[in-house]
């Protein structure tokens, strides 16, 4: 909150351009969504929709006409010079990318990154954390024993939203084994049949090759998107390979920078690091906040979560006071 009140003052005082005057050079606040369009009413997790697509275009009018917007291979040309430039990213590869934000990233002229989860292009089904959300939202359930992983059994009924975060937050928290079983639990206790194949959900290839052809990068995200560090190295390997191989071949573009799955400072580690390289990744984006600056390590390239709530001045702020408004939060 405290923050929200500077950043406006910032905004409407002016100060923000003043500071920005003074701030040291250089530097890169690269951004990150998931989602756009209005999820408010979705069965899925609406924490991924990052802004409706009238919020999107604003913001994209606020750095096309105050910001450098880059790509990731200019970073390392332009970290060091003066200026606000920015990265846009987006995780995923949800199909609103394409019908909503790629539109309006063309009608500003801005360039894009786009990390792609390829497994669920091929294959498009719920992803595990749309799943969780679905199932609470849906069961009629009125209990659900997910001990040991879970404390105490979860009344969805007494709130949605917090059932759906202490799921995920335990699913993130788990070796890949574990966290398999959990859901395997929490589908018997939810009494719903998972359904086979979701469309509407995700781009096709189709899609991404217009994107790419149309100036857009295109990144990987893993095959299948699970928290890198939860698995074992030979696991490690076959997602971030298989995920180079999908997008290679069906872009006909190596994958030269990955994004990871979840982000935090525990989702990867050194032999998701030693994985990246062996295949060729030149720079991979970490998601725990954070302002990119010349001396940010190559596999750890931090990015800004975009939340729904963050509105023109809250931008403004961050472009103008990144030291400030960009801290890293490595919970």
């Amino acid at each position: 909150m405290k923050k929200r009140i500077a950043a406006r003052i910032l905004a409407y005082s002016g100060l923000g351009r003043l500071s920005a005057g003074l701030a040291p050079p250089g530097g890169i606040l690269v951004l990150n969504y998931h989602r756009i369009g209005d999820g408010g009413a979705s069965p899925y997790d609406r924490e991924l929709w990052s802004a409706d697509a009238e919020a999107f275009d604003a913001q994209m009018a606020m750095l096309a006409r105050d910001c450098d917007v880059i790509s990731p291979a200019d970073i390392d040309t332009v970290a060091g010079r003066k200026g606000r430039h920015v990265l846009v990213t987006f995780d995923d590869g949800y199909l609103d990318n394409y019908e909503v934000a790629y539109p309006i990233l063309r009608r500003h002229g801005l360039p894009a990154t786009f990390f792609i989860a390829t497994g669920f292009i091929d294959r498009p089904r719920l992803p595990w954390w749309d799943e969780i959300a679905w199932r609470i939202r849906t069961t009629t359930a009125t209990h659900l024993d997910l001990r040991p992983w879970l404390p105490e059994p979860l009344e969805p009924g007494r709130g949605h939203d917090a059932a759906i975060g202490a799921i995920l937050r335990a699913y993130k928290s788990l070796p890949i084994a574990e966290s398999e079983r959990m859901l395997e639990r929490l589908r018997g206790e939810t009494g719903l049949e998972t359904p086979a194949r979701i469309d509407g959900m995700w781009m096709d290839w189709n899609h991404i090759r217009e994107m790419a052809d149309g100036g857009m990068t295109i990144g990987g995200h893993t095959n299948d998107h699970p928290v890198l560090s939860r698995l074992p190295v030979e696991r490690q390997r076959e997602e971030i390979e298989t995920c180079a191989a999908r997008i290679r071949e069906e872009t006909g573009r190596p994958m030269e920078y990955f994004a990871y799955p979840v982000g935090s400072p525990w989702a990867f580690d050194d032999d998701t690091v030693a994985c990246l390289e062996a295949v060729g990744v030149r720079r991979a984006f970490s998601y725990y906040g954070g302002h990119a600056h010349p001396g940010s390590p190559r596999f750890d390239t931090p990015r800004m979560a975009m939340e729904r709530y963050i509105e023109l001045p809250d931008l403004a702020a961050m472009l103008w006071a990144p030291r400030l408004f960009c801290r890293p939060d490595p919970a």
